[in-house]
């Protein structure tokens, strides 16, 4: 079985068209013809997946494949009826849920790099004074907090620190709540209420080109945020945050903050349509967190994951706290703790309690050395209104 369920997750990714030939072949072969030849298995599957560089390992899922379908002939009918019907079922249901992807894109207006860099100070005086006013002007964010009620003093933290800076920030819910304010969107499953925000979010957000998606236990200065892409197209697919790779999908972490462009949004409402390519339902035998599925349906439009950095390439989206961060360095680089700890421009910090957002707030936005002049060549002020701190 164990085989068998190998072949098809390995063969489901593969992008080539004889993927789905690979599949068949190896559950056929071994279930009806209940191969004892292993080097037999072998050839079949080199053959048919004509995929070099996974020979080995094919040569490995061969002998388990093997191994199965022996003890599959050595049981009784009746047992034997169970397990070939149970294996067909997992087949055709990895079958379903695999779909060849393809790197789309062929027209030559491809997106496709893995480090975005804030722009450095020497880039930024290169700018004339009008054109920096004119990008500061242009740049707003929306600010999509994904809420529930049973993290109800997270959601009134949040909504009390750092998305007093968003331009516009909206919470989503997934069951209405008397205490706070929120969209409710009257659904359980992660996926689907993302997806529905997101839709939501694109469908209201006026003159806005940027998005940033958090949740309540997220600590966020919108600031630096703004400074990254502060030089960057929004009508380019971006889709920026602390990039990670799972197998063969890169993707970013939702729990350090997911920022998108207008243009990668529009692609992602688009292809939302297609149930094929971006199911609201996963059709896995095992669930993907809503940010992997992000990424595989971001992927059908020609958007891929990209790590935000510093000019120094130091990361600027972190999935600790503050405290577990410098604790880390202080153990790791004990000489030069607060450069081993994180980048001067961050963005974001993660798994905070309410308290220590309060903190963050105090120290990121309150605390000031009387009388000293950082000499920044913009300033981002909160939007008019805002009770901004």
């Amino acid at each position: 079985m164990f085989g068998l369920l190998v072949i098809a997750h390995v063969c489901g990714q593969r992008k080539t068209q004889n993927a789905w030939k690979c599949v068949t072949a190896g559950f056929f072969y071994v279930i009806l013809r209940q191969m004892r030849d292993i080097s037999e298995i072998s050839l079949a599957c080199e053959a048919l997946c004509q995929t070099e560089s996974s020979l080995m390992l094919f040569r490995s899922v061969s002998r388990a494949s093997a191994a199965a379908a022996i003890m599959l002939s050595d049981g009784g009918s009746f047992m034997k009826g169970m397990i070939v019907g149970g294996l067909f079922c997992l087949v055709l249901s990895l079958l379903g849920s695999f779909s060849p992807v393809t790197e789309s894109g062929t027209d030559g207006n491809d997106h496709h790099h893995h480090h975005v860099k804030a722009a450095s100070k020497d880039e930024l005086q290169q700018l004339s004074d009008s054109r920096l006013q004119e990008l500061n002007n242009q740049l707003k964010v929306y600010c999509v907090v994904m809420v529930q009620p049973k993290s109800l003093v997270y959601w009134a933290t949040a909504l009390d620190t750092w998305t007093k800076h968003c331009d516009k920030a909206e919470f989503y819910t997934s069951e209405v709540s008397k205490a706070l304010e929120a969209i409710d969107l009257n659904e359980k499953d992660d996926w689907a209420r993302l997806r529905k925000a997101l839709k939501h979010a694109y469908e209201n957000a006026g003159d806005i080109r940027w998005f940033f998606v958090a949740q309540p236990n997220t600590f966020a200065i919108i600031e630096n945020l703004k400074y990254l892409v502060l030089t960057k197209d929004p009508e380019q697919p971006f889709y920026l945050g602390k990039a990670v790779k799972s197998g063969e999908l890169e993707y970013v972490e939702l729990n350090s903050g997911i920022v998108l462009s207008y243009e990668a949004l529009k692609r992602l409402v688009n292809v939302f349509q297609d149930e094929n390519k971006c199911p609201e339902r996963g059709r896995q035998l095992w669930k993907l967190s809503d940010d992997k599925q992000l990424a595989v349906c971001l992927k059908f439009t020609g958007v891929f994951a990209e790590n935000g950095e510093d000019i120094h390439g130091k990361g600027l989206f972190n999935s600790k706290t503050v405290d577990s961060l410098i604790s880390e360095s202080m153990k790791q680089n004990p000489n030069n703790v607060v450069k081993g700890c994180c980048s001067d421009l961050a963005v974001t910090f993660s798994g905070l309690s309410p308290n220590q957002m309060q903190v963050m707030m105090f120290g990121v936005y309150r605390l000031r050395p009387y009388g000293h002049d950082f000499h920044d060549l913009l300033t981002f002020f909160p939007p008019k209104g805002s009770d901004n701190d």
